[in-house]
């Protein structure tokens, strides 16, 4: 498995002591220090790359599974990191991913804390995403994701929309939000495969 943009690996720590052969990636070396930290308070050890997901440098076709949970997939540009995700997947291989929806991306405000009740940003033009102070994220229109993996040879097997029960809670999201996301998708994870 490879983890593209694992931050400090919880994830990857979490499968690897449930038998799963992990290799992290991250651009930042200052999180790949953080992953070194709870890996070794874990007694963990796995690979880690300091890599672009844009250009990784690993071998092809050398994953069964690459994941990420709001990592790589929201901050590299998806018309370069999506064929080379498949370019690093074996046949069959899985390609899961969490992040937001497009639809929270066209509600939320430049500049503001929450995502608002009114769409504010033009679907059609989602792509690169841009708050001065804040890191670049990327986004794409539905069936612009579903072409860009057609194109690189994945097919699409799922799409899950996350629903947070109303009594959910969060460390990450507060109430505000989690009633946003009652009322329409804030997040979702996509499953694609090689074929």
């Amino acid at each position: 498995m490879l983890e593209l943009g694992c931050g400090a690996a919880q994830w990857s720590i979490a499968l690897h002591r449930l038998g799963a052969r992990v290799t992290e990636l991250d651009s930042s070396a200052r999180q790949l220090d953080h992953a070194r930290r709870l890996m070794t308070a874990a007694g963990a050890d796995f690979p880690l790359v300091q890599a672009a997901a844009e250009a990784t440098g690993l071998p092809g076709a050398s994953f069964d599974v690459v994941f990420c949970d709001h990592g790589a997939m929201s901050f590299a540009d998806p018309h370069r990191t999506v064929p080379e995700v498949a370019r690093l997947l074996r046949p069959g291989g899985l390609l899961a991913f969490s992040m937001f929806t497009p639809i929270v991306d066209i509600a939320w405000p430049p500049g503001d804390d929450h995502p608002g009740d009114r769409l504010v940003r033009d679907y059609w033009d989602l792509h690169a995403l841009e708050e001065p102070g804040e890191p670049v994220t990327f986004q794409l229109p539905y069936g612009a994701w579903i072409h860009l993996f057609r194109e690189s040879g994945l097919l699409v097997e799922n799409l899950l929309e996350l629903r947070p029960p109303a009594d959910a809670t969060s460390s990450y999201c507060d109430e505000s939000e989690r009633e946003w996301g009652r009322r329409w998708p804030m997040e979702h994870i996509w499953r694609v495969r090689r074929v």
